[in-house]
């Protein structure tokens, strides 16, 4: 591997598959041209969650789509780039077939991580913190594999198409609903960093890298902590960029 590689790069929330194929479309150009020109540095490369607006591996069925993004994963694994594949509440059932088949990583949860000294606190975010409690629950029904075995016996015409329709009316209801409000609610509602403040009690972390929220964040912890959330790849193509010394949050523009 090249002595270059040194950066590590952390995205989230393309949701690849909705609002409808054009747009998909041309959201995951955008994030191969990306992934292509972060490979020239990039040491490893962290897509934190909701790669896919909804995804689920049957043993012998995957959805179909998005040969682009998953083509240019796997060449960039194959050269040698660390990839770390998170999963969303959107596509928490990824299974083996991308490990097996782009040679990631698959996270299924919080990780701690240290770059060059430096401690981070990685996920997506669903799920931490006070509240929510309605999704907690359900996220646990949806990780029990009895209920992944129920789903996986009807067939995926059905069972995919069902489970689109109702992941874009509940993206459609929150925002009717404001349930994701577009903009930084204050230390006290934002959830996350409920959450980072807490952990702060026990441990120190220089970095908190969340996506989930869909809104591009970054907040200052006390004095040598900071909490980022990536935003999303709807309205403009964020993403982070650590590079061994400070971490930084960019925009990617064609």
């Amino acid at each position: 591997m090249s002595a270059e590689r040194k950066n590590i790069y952390f995205a989230s929330d393309f949701h690849l598959g909705v609002p409808n194929a054009e747009s998909s479309l041309e959201r995951e150009k955008k994030l191969v041209k990306w992934l292509e020109s972060v490979s020239e540095d990039a040491l490893e490369i962290h897509l934190m969650g909701d790669l896919f607006d909804f995804w689920f591996e049957y043993k012998r069925v995957v959805p179909r789509g998005f040969v682009r993004v998953l083509g240019k994963i796997a060449e960039l694994s194959d050269r040698g780039i660390s990839i770390k594949l998170y999963t969303g509440n959107h596509d928490m059932w990824i299974f083996d077939y991308l490990p097996n088949e782009l040679g990631v990583e698959v996270i299924r949860g919080p990780i701690i991580r240290t770059f060059h000294g430096k401690k981070f606190f990685l996920g997506h975010g669903d799920g931490l913190g006070p509240g929510d409690h309605g999704y907690k629950f359900i996220k646990r029904i949806f990780s029990f594999s009895f209920f992944q075995w129920v789903f996986a016996r009807f067939h995926p015409n059905f069972s995919i198409g069902v489970a689109n329709y109702f992941s874009k009316k509940s993206r459609k209801s929150n925002r009717n609903s404001k349930k994701e409000p577009d903009h930084f609610l204050g230390e006290e509602r934002e959830f996350l960093v409920q959450f980072c403040k807490e952990k702060l009690k026990d441990e120190h972390f220089d970095y908190f890298v969340f996506g989930h929220r869909h809104l591009l964040i970054d907040h200052t912890l006390g004095e040598n902590s900071r909490y980022i959330n990536l935003g999303d790849w709807y309205s403009q193509c964020n993403y982070a960029l650590f590079d061994g010394s400070s971490l930084s949050v960019k925009v990617f523009e064609i």
